[in-house]
């Protein structure tokens, strides 16, 4: 017997749907101004490609819908799962899952590069781990993540929250590569994927979880 999507009464939302609307309308203003200029500076912006700064948000809506299909996998098993809600304030979370022992704040990233934990301090001082990526420093990346938790956990209250970052196009190795900073688990989607299914079993009442987050965290 097939069992029921808890999803089925929150409302309604897709993965990577925020970033996306973004790119369009980065990409529709481009043209926008294209066109009001001469025939030549019109062929010019034909023959190259969009901005950086807009492409990134393609980039970033591919990555959150790859991992956001592989999450709406786990419906079938009955997890909860929610994409792209608004933080109060500003930001929004790119997917929630919601088991029986708690609950996944996914932040989606697509980065070159392998992640690694840096290590500093020892002997004299206290150690502290630092997230890197192709060896530059990206601590900002924890950072969003654990305000997205503390959020998820005030609106909670007392259920389980874990935070994790995943890397989409990263440099994994074939096997293993992932590791914990900061309390954010930082791992590539197939083990995403393998951590929420294997995580222990709670007495966290999954439907009535997934309406409290969807009045708190609107789709954005």
């Amino acid at each position: 017997m097939q069992r029921r999507d808890p999803s089925d009464n929150v409302e309604a939302d897709v993965a990577g749907q925020s970033a996306r609307r973004e790119f369009e309308r980065r990409r529709k203003l481009r043209r926008e101004r294209v066109a009001s200029r001469g025939r030549v500076a019109r062929v010019a912006a034909a023959l190259t490609a969009e901005p950086q700064s807009t492409r990134a948000w393609d980039q970033g809506a591919k990555g959150e819908e790859l991992v956001g299909a592989r999450l709406d996998r786990l419906r079938e098993c009955g997890v909860g799962i929610l994409h792209d809600r608004k933080i109060a304030g500003r930001g929004n979370i790119d997917h929630l899952a919601v088991t029986t022992g708690g609950v996944w704040v996914i932040d989606t990233k697509r980065y070159s590069g392998r992640p690694a934990l840096k290590i500093e301090g020892g002997l004299f001082r206290p150690q502290t781990g630092h997230l890197t990526v192709g060896g530059r420093d990206r601590d900002n990346l924890v950072l969003g993540v654990q305000h997205q938790v503390d959020h998820v956990r005030r609106a909670l209250g007392h259920v389980p929250v874990t935070g994790a970052l995943c890397f989409v196009t990263a440099d994994w190795p074939l096997i293993g590569g992932s590791f914990a900073t900061r309390g954010i688990q930082v791992l590539p989607p197939r083990q995403l994927i393998k951590t929420i299914t294997r995580s222990p079993a709670g007495p966290v009442d999954v439907a009535a979880t997934m309406h409290l987050l969807d009045r708190h965290f609107r789709p954005a």
